[in-house]
């Protein structure tokens, strides 16, 4: 009998922090993607002889708030390690970071499962260290930039509690929500500013038995983790039934071929040779500070959801609505506007969404959209008030995305507004049933179903203008006359 394998990944999430200077020095924290390279460096983040780092206040707090966001133990006395490596983006041939005695551990994270579950994925441990530099590779040349040596990081690291590629994603997705709320990190990984790194091994199901895993280094994309774990998953598996053994290693992802490829053999622990920062002193962290940042914490996507629950949202789409903080508070701001929490969020993940994803626009860019949150409330009014159907509204609001503008005054541009004319709505369903006999036969043979595909014929010869309750009424009195007098 096959042997079925499951998955066994930890991830470790590197965040830079959102703070106006670097960890160690006062060199100004810039975008790495279009600064200048080697402007925001100074003998400090270069690693020149005889300098002397001194901590940067501000990341110490991002990482407690992020700490206990993660529901982690902050530990009252923290040590900086330097860990041994010799790669050109690392100026001094060590990272300063922590090791035995990092700032945040023992926590965890809750993610919600496709089922309707949730699972606990524990946190091992949260700590600071320095970024690197960034290498660019032209021809058979190397060019590294220092700009984002020494820029604060935060390293999150996962137990080993996750099982599949798609608890993968889960995760990732809440931790980044997390990290966005707490105003701790941007979240955008096409900068570079959120990279991940699962740790991926696997082994037969029911199994507690922890295999040779490999790492899949910085990939700033989720669904790439997702892709990158599955592939490893099945690699793994494949390799286990055929006999074969994995080595341990640390691996890329190569987009174009859609797999890993081995980059290097995978360090251990040792090989970093970590010992204690000669030139920084141990970091106590006294329990009111941290209780003053407890209380300025804002609210987490969880709580956030529960509250969107508690509104009569479903919990699809008050979970959809906090997945980014920016849709979060668009959302917020129509209700301020004055529209209904239900269909401000069907309109809003049905509607705006989709032409979002026709425009190529992601999610979190929503506050930069021409059709503004009083733009909405103002269209679901005008709706709720009859004065326009929905499929009027749908119109309006393809306007407003291409072109901006306030609803009421497309509704006067388009002529949009619905009209009660009795003798109107009743002069096109005669035309209707005019010209469509056959359909009328098949309502009168009982298929009361064709009453949908002549109603979608009445409301265009309406234009969008008659209110669907009178159309609908008025032509099921002139189809039930009809079929009675035959």
């Amino acid at each position: 009998m096959a042997t079925t394998f499951e998955g066994v990944i930890g991830l470790e999430v590197h965040a830079e922090l959102l703070t106006t200077s670097k960890m160690f020095c006062g060199c100004a924290v810039v975008d790495s993607t279009t600064a200048a390279p080697n402007m925001h460096v100074c003998p400090i983040c270069l690693g020149m002889p005889g300098v002397l780092p001194v901590i940067n206040r501000a990341a110490v707090e991002y990482a407690i708030r992020v700490g206990l966001a993660l529901n982690c133990e902050i530990a009252p006395y923290n040590v900086f390690a330097r860990k041994s490596y010799f790669y050109p983006d690392q100026p001094k041939g060590f990272q300063i970071s922590q090791y035995e005695l990092p700032l945040a551990k023992n926590g965890y994270l809750m993610i919600d499962l496709p089922d309707g579950s949730t699972k606990r994925i524990g946190i091992r441990r949260a700590h600071l260290e320095e970024d690197t530099g960034k290498l660019m590779h032209i021809g058979n040349s190397s060019l590294v930039d220092f700009n984002r040596s020494g820029v604060p990081l935060l390293e999150i690291v996962s137990e080993p509690d996750i099982r599949t590629a798609d608890e993968a994603e889960a995760y990732a997705r809440k931790l980044r929500a997390l990290l966005i709320y707490s105003g701790a990190n941007t979240g955008d990984m096409s900068k570079g500013v959120l990279r991940m790194e699962p740790n991926i091994s696997v082994r037969p199901v029911g199994s507690d038995e922890f295999r040779t895993r490999v790492e899949v280094k910085n990939l700033n994309s989720i669904k790439v983790l997702q892709k990158a774990s599955a592939f490893e998953i099945a690699r793994h598996a494949k390799v286990y039934e055929q006999g074969g053994t994995i080595k341990q290693a640390t691996l890329g992802w190569d987009e174009m071929r859609q797999q890993t490829v081995v980059q290097r053999e995978k360090e251990s622990a040792s090989d970093y040779r970590y010992f204690p920062e000669p030139d920084l002193p141990p970091l106590h962290i006294s329990r009111e500070w941290v209780e003053e940042i407890r209380q300025q914490l804002p609210e987490m996507p969880d709580a956030k959801r529960d509250r969107f629950l508690s509104m009569g949202l479903s919990r699809y789409e008050a979970s959809v609505l906090v997945t980014e903080r920016s849709v979060a508070d668009w959302f917020e701001q129509v209700l301020a506007a004055g529209a209904e929490p239900k269909k401000t969020a069907n309109w809003l993940l049905n509607e705006v969404f989709a032409r979002m994803n026709k425009a190529g626009l992601d999610q979190d860019v929503i506050g930069t959209i021409k059709v503004t949150p009083a733009a909405l409330a103002a269209l679901i009014k005008l709706v709720d008030a009859g004065t326009i159907n929905n499929n009027a509204a749908k119109t309006i609001l393809d306007n407003i995305f291409e072109q901006g503008g306030e609803p009421a005054e497309w509704v006067k541009e388009l002529g949009l507004e619905q009209t009660r004319d009795v003798s109107a709505v009743e002069a096109a369903v005669a035309k209707v049933m005019s010209d469509n006999p056959k359909d009328v036969d098949r309502f009168c043979a009982g298929e009361e179903k064709v009453v949908r595909f002549l109603m979608g014929l009445v409301m265009r010869e309406g234009k969008g203008k008659f209110p669907a309750d009178l159309a609908q009424q008025v032509l099921t009195e002139k189809l039930t006359a009809l079929c009675g007098s035959k």
